[in-house]
């Protein structure tokens, strides 16, 4: 199963999405890439339905995650197909941002622009030492990144989203992981390694559980805590446990045994 596209790769190895953004030399978001990435969403979010992918990988090949938007497109484009392209982008990031099943980018190189937005809407980032995050559009560009503006400051706090937007000066894959930006930092070596055996752990488990403990978590954070508290104890009661798996878990405890898992 998967896909392959003509800038994306999109397989699937034990539950386990594999999305590669591969368009040397610097994975440039053209009108085709944006698209691309549209359209592998889309193949991921049927896979998650069809309960054959639990968790995505979204990486690249080469030595940039991306660059960011292929400006040399952008300057001879009309301004009707760059609102259009933009709006493809978005759809992408909103559905990308909805999977309900836990989304890891893995960052090994440069991601700049909306190559750097797309790496932010991941549930967990892992990244390595020659990793370097970015939004230069203020610098470069006289813009601003649309959906950086958005996502930033639920990761870093508005203060410091700030400071990278104005700026637009990047930081290394420590100064991302002293943000929260980056879950990890890893040797180049490792990330493979580190990725198996963090992908190893969150497969396993029930895939509807996995996307209502990522509902609970996302759902609530623009809520009071007393109302994310109601949320989630919603979810719990009326939702989770009507599960097999939540029940099945119960069993396996009590009988004390390895769960079997139904997906359902």
């Amino acid at each position: 199963m998967g896909c392959h596209l003509q800038h994306i790769e999109y397989e699937i190895k034990d539950y386990v999405g594999v999305f590669t953004i591969d368009r040397p030399p610097v994975n440039a978001l053209n009108s085709d890439l944006v698209a691309e990435i549209g359209q592998a969403a889309g193949q991921v979010e049927r896979d998650g339905q069809a309960g054959v992918v639990r968790c995505v990988i979204i990486t690249s090949r080469g030595k940039y995650f991306s660059a960011g938007a292929d400006l040399k497109e952008r300057q001879g484009m009309d301004n009707v197909t760059w609102r259009k392209q933009h709006e493809i982008f978005e759809e992408a990031l909103d559905l990308i941002g909805h999977f309900p099943m836990p989304i890891i980018a893995a960052v090994n190189g440069a991601v700049m622009g909306g190559g750097c937005e797309l790496a932010a809407f991941g549930d967990m980032v892992i990244a390595t030492p020659k990793a370097k995050f970015g939004l230069p559009e203020i610098k470069l560009l006289g813009t601003f990144p649309p959906f950086a503006t958005s996502i930033f400051p639920y990761l870093v706090g508005p203060k410091r989203a700030m400071e990278l937007l104005l700026t637009g000066d990047p930081i290394t894959a420590e100064e991302a992981l002293q943000l929260r930006l980056v879950n990890k930092v890893v040797p180049e070596a490792d990330l493979n390694k580190t990725l198996d055996q963090l992908l190893a752990q969150i497969a396993q488990h029930s895939a509807p559980v996995l996307s209502m403990t990522k509902r609970a978590l996302y759902e609530g954070l623009g809520m009071s805590l007393p109302d994310s508290m109601k949320h989630s104890r919603d979810l719990f009661l009326n939702e989770l446990y009507k599960l097999e798996d939540s029940q099945e878990g119960l069993r396996a405890v009590i009988e004390k045994r390895k769960p079997q898992w139904k997906n359902r």
